[in-house]
């Protein structure tokens, strides 16, 4: 189970990053939003955007490995998709944000995402129709 190690490690930096917002509300005494506080809000944007993702890119690698990817390509997806995180949690926190980050963890993200929605779809039309 390839997804798996990318999962546990991608859930490691998700607890890293939730961490990070409970500190910034404590430090500044907000529940709720981020009552203007610029670092706050950014550190909730980096965890729910990594919350919004994440999750759905991990499924479909699980499903394209489920349906017979082969583990290099797994670890490629696996390790793309961790460093475009990182670029983006890293660019998106810094009150000067410099967008190359931020773009950068964005596209690979949706690279991943792209990559492995076309694996499974190849992978179910090599099984079902050309290997009869």
């Amino acid at each position: 189970m390839t997804t798996a190690l990318y999962a546990a490690i991608l859930g490691l930096f998700f607890l890293v990053l939730s961490v990070n917002v409970v500190a910034k509300r404590r430090r500044f005494q907000i529940g709720i939003g981020s009552k203007g506080e610029l670092c706050l809000e950014r550190a909730i944007r980096v965890h729910a955007n990594f919350a919004e993702y994440v999750p759905f890119a991990l499924l479909l690698m699980f499903l394209a490995e489920y349906s017979g990817l082969a583990p290099l390509y797994l670890h490629l997806l696996g390790i793309t998709l961790l460093l475009a995180r990182l670029s983006h949690a890293w660019g998106v926190r810094q009150i000067k944000e410099p967008f190359k980050f931020r773009v950068f963890g964005m596209l690979v993200t949706f690279g991943v995402i792209a990559l492995s929605a076309l694996a499974i779809i190849v992978l179910y039309f090599v099984r079902f129709y050309i290997a009869r």
